[in-house]
């Protein structure tokens, strides 16, 4: 496992134009975990995210690593060697190849002209035999599904070769066969290859599938840390989103499975129960 491999955020507090948003959280990621980060539209996680990644100053708080260096301490360079983040939009470059895509990642260990990087093509080559998509490699971005080009910026952010892999909701407007591709992908960064991972998740069900542990956010604040089990209960779930949520145990599993309850399902279970 890296040495560097996990980061803390202690007692962040974040604010947009002076409106704070997120109050004293603290977050703490290890090397070989999967941490999600959950709650409802407006609660602050991707903002939170966002400030792991440092892309949101902290009005007060900081950010770390588990061998006590400060991240803002950091130059842009050495933080990304550390740090990658895969943020929610990314564009679709028109005349781009794969392999320059996944390429750009190797920035933070390249000197002036694209020089000094001995290990990229290999590193390169690696992330894209990770995320599946070696064999697109002289395709152009706009000739991809959505579910590949996803994969494509997972595998840039992998050959950026860090220790952290911060993720805002890698899954979203993905059909079902890429999103589980997408979390398996995550677990095998986690379990392999001993990567520390922050993912941002709307899927109660998907977190708790794919997390070691689980950050339940509500108004700004942590309400909420632990395993997911710990942490998707029915009582905690529906305090923060508002609306009856049922938590069981899936049969054919075992994983923790999260029901919203709303008029017409009552309805339903009615009509099924007389």
């Amino acid at each position: 496992m890296p040495d560097d491999a996990g980061l803390n955020g202690r007692a962040l507090r974040l604010a947009y134009f002076g409106d704070t948003v997120v109050h004293d959280a603290d977050i703490v990621m290890r090397g070989g975990e999967v941490t999600a980060l959950l709650g409802p539209n407006g609660s602050g996680k991707s903002t939170l995210l966002r400030s792991l990644a440092r892309l949101h100053r902290p009005e007060s708080g900081g950010v770390g690593f588990p061998d006590g260096t400060d991240a803002a301490a950091l130059s842009p360079k050495e933080f990304a060697r550390r740090v990658a983040l895969l943020s929610q939009s990314r564009p679709v470059p028109g005349g781009i190849r794969v392999l320059d895509v996944v390429g750009y990642g190797r920035h933070p260990h390249r000197g002036r002209w694209r020089h000094g990087d001995d290990d990229g093509p290999a590193k390169i080559q690696r992330a894209m035999e990770i995320c599946g998509v070696e064999h697109m490699a002289e395709r152009g971005m706009e000739a991809l599904s959505g579910g590949e080009r996803q994969r494509v910026w997972l595998a840039s952010c992998l050959a950026q070769d860090t220790a952290v892999l911060l993720l805002d909701e890698p899954t979203n407007h993905l059909d079902l066969r890429y999103q589980v591709e997408i979390l398996d992908l995550v677990r095998d960064l986690a379990d392999e290859h001993g990567t520390a991972v922050g993912v941002v998740l709307h899927d109660l069900d998907q977190a708790a599938a794919v997390a070691d542990h689980a950050v339940l956010l509500h108004d700004g604040r942590v309400t909420a840390a632990g395993t997911p089990a710990e942490v998707l209960t029915a009582e905690n779930l529906t305090a923060a989103y508002g609306i009856d949520i049922r938590v069981d145990a899936d049969p054919a599993t075992g994983l923790l499975t999260a029901r919203p309850i709303g008029r017409h399902t009552r309805r339903f279970a009615a009509t099924t129960t007389e």
